[in-house]
Formats: C-alpha cells, structure tokens, sequence
C-alpha cells in the first residue's frame, strides 16, 4: 500500500504537500495556491499548484477548511511527511541547552530527569513527559521513619535511583514507639538493595519470623508495615509544561483541554501509554493514539536507558500540527545524552 502512495506523487506534488505542511505548522492558518507561487523556490504559476492542491486532497493528504480557500494537511499527509518528507534537524542552541542539563554538575537521577522534562517543554512549547525505569527494577536503599507526634509519623523511602518519597500514617497505640526503631533497622538491613516490587514478598516469606524475636505485637506491626510501606509503588512520572496546551490555537475547545487534562492527572494510563514504545522514536499522529483524550493530538516517544538494561520513555505531546523535524532531533539528542549521563550516574552510585 505504501509503495502505491509513492508511486502515485509526483516530484510537484510533494515538494508542495512539504511547502504546504511546513507553513502550516508554522502559521496555524490555511496555506493557499497563490502564497506557494510567490516563494523562491517554487517554480509553478498558482493555477498549476491549485490543480496539484485539488488532487493532493483527493488521495487524502490535505484537507479544504470552510472559512479559506487554503488547505491544511490530514493525518495522513502529516504521516507521510513525517514517513518520507523530513530528515532530523536541530539547532545547535537547542543541542548545547540538553547537553548543559545533562553534564553539568553532578545530579541525583531524579533532578536530572526532572530537569530533562522541564527544559524540553520550554524549547518546545509542549508537553513534555518522561516515565521513570520500570520499577521492578527500581531498589529499596534506605528506609526512615520520623515520629512527629505521639500518634503520627511519616515514613521515608529512598531508591537507588535518588527518588525520595513520604508516606505520613497514624501509629497505631498498639505499637511500642520502641518497637519501631527496632522494625527500621531491621528492615534496613534486610531489605536494602531489594527491588521495590518485590518487598512485600521477602517482608512475608523471610522478614517477619525474624521480627517475631523483637517486636512484642508482630501481628499488628505485620498489619501497619504492609499498609504503610509495601503497597503497590506508584509509577514515576515527570511532567512538564501543562499548561502549553493552552496556548495552541488548536486546543480553544474547553472540552479538548478538559479531557487532556484529566488524562494528565492519570499517570498510570499515562504510563501504559508511554510503555508501548518500543525503544525508537515513534511518532503517534492524531487517531493513531489509542487514548480518546490525545486523538486530536501528535505524541512522539524515544527511549532512554538506566545502567542493567533497565528503560525510561521520554515524550513529547502536542498538536498535530507539530514541528515534527525539530522534536525528533531534540528528543533523539535527549535519549543518548540522558542515557549517557545516567550511565555515568549508575557507575559511580549503583
């Protein structure tokens, strides 16, 4: 089918479908005939590019809007402009900006994956998000808990990939607040360097016999731990730019930007999307996406690597009207530099 479709455009008909796409994506408005004809390096009158126009939108890849005599390009052009029409470019402003995130100082994983996202959003104007490493993979390194009062304490858990994250509870009275220095320092030493998915099954299967000879009340310590410390680890996700959405042209619908922002604040849909990437780039244009809240949307992924073959997505989301050529070069960039500066991370703390 896609050798027809090469076959059917002629060397006109895609150096306009290009000419066509590249200024909508730079304008947001309807490209017409006449404007194509006063460009430098198009040779044709406005009436040949007209004709040309008429039958790009026959086989799909324009589309005629109701208020202008222009066109904008349909999915399909977008796919094939994408597919066939574009090589990767980047500026070299935006390539030393993602090398100064990446290798200046010495981060913790989670300030340079955060930073990552952040300075994404702001060179693109999108969306930008980036999914941790899976988690199974993901290790226990040191566990804390604070008592702030005489019923309420917050516990501390730190990875080793530098994710620190508080869960404040209720100390139940039947729990000696003795007890609880004792539970840490035995949990720290047995289940230090364990992958956070499977704490709950070494707690079951090796820790609590050995509890049994230092807590007075096993079984409501058993209850607490469980509750407190190893319910199911929640997917990490680091967000940038919301709000950029609202400043494309595209997204004035209140439901439109209602619905993305209801799947933002879904980040285990928002992860199950991101895990789909099959470690290229790969672009998702409009109804390709599998999730109704970005079908009016482009989200382009790439992937980036944590030392023992473990793997994090990076994406960008934005309309599809999307400056395809530039993101593919950033996030192409992104990956191999995140991957290297995690490399290096990895090394000197894993």
């Amino acid at each position: 089918m896609l050798t027809e479709v090469i076959i059917m455009l002629t060397e006109r008909q895609l150096l306009i479908l290009q000419v066509i796409i590249d200024d909508f994506i730079e304008s947001a408005h309807p490209v017409g005939s006449r404007a194509i004809s006063k460009k430098d390096d198009i040779p044709y009158s406005a009436a040949t590019i007209r004709n040309e126009m008429a039958d790009l939108e026959d086989m799909g890849f324009l589309e005629k809007t109701h208020s202008s005599s222009g066109r904008v390009p349909s999915e399909k052009g977008y796919r094939y402009y994408v597919d066939h029409l574009i090589s990767p470019s980047i500026l070299h402003e935006d390539g030393d900006v993602i090398k100064h995130i990446v290798n200046d100082g010495f981060f913790e994983f989670e300030q340079i994956v955060q930073m990552s996202a952040e300075v994404l959003s702001q060179l693109t104007n999108y969306t930008s998000i980036i999914l941790g490493p899976e988690i199974f993979e993901t290790k226990l390194k040191q566990l804390q808990i604070i008592t702030l009062s005489s019923n309420t304490a917050v516990a501390i858990l730190v990875t080793n990939t530098g994710h620190v994250e508080h869960r404040s509870f209720t100390i139940p009275t039947e729990i000696n607040p003795s007890d609880l220095e004792k539970l840490v320092n035995i949990l720290n030493n047995q289940l230090s360097g364990v992958p956070i998915i499977q704490l709950a099954d070494k707690f079951n299967t090796e820790i609590v016999s050995m509890l049994n000879q230092y807590v007075s009340d096993i079984g409501k310590s058993y209850q607490y731990l469980n509750e407190v410390l190893f319910h199911e680890h929640p997917v990490k996700l680091y967000i940038g730019g919301k709000a950029n959405m609202l400043m494309q042209p595209e997204f004035n619908d209140v439901d439109k930007i209602r619905s993305f922002y209801s799947m933002i604040e879904n980040e285990d849909k928002i992860a199950h999307l991101l895990k789909q990437s099959n470690g290229g780039i790969k672009v998702s244009i409009g109804q390709e996406n599998d999730v109704d809240a970005i079908k009016d949307f482009s989200l382009i992924t790439a992937a980036y690597h944590l030392g023992e073959g473990q793997m994090g997505t990076i994406a960008l989301l934005g309309p599809t009207r999307m400056e395809y050529r530039r993101v593919i070069s950033l996030l192409n960039i992104l990956s191999h530099e995140m991957t290297d500066a995690l490399y290096m991370w990895y090394k000197n703390n894993g």
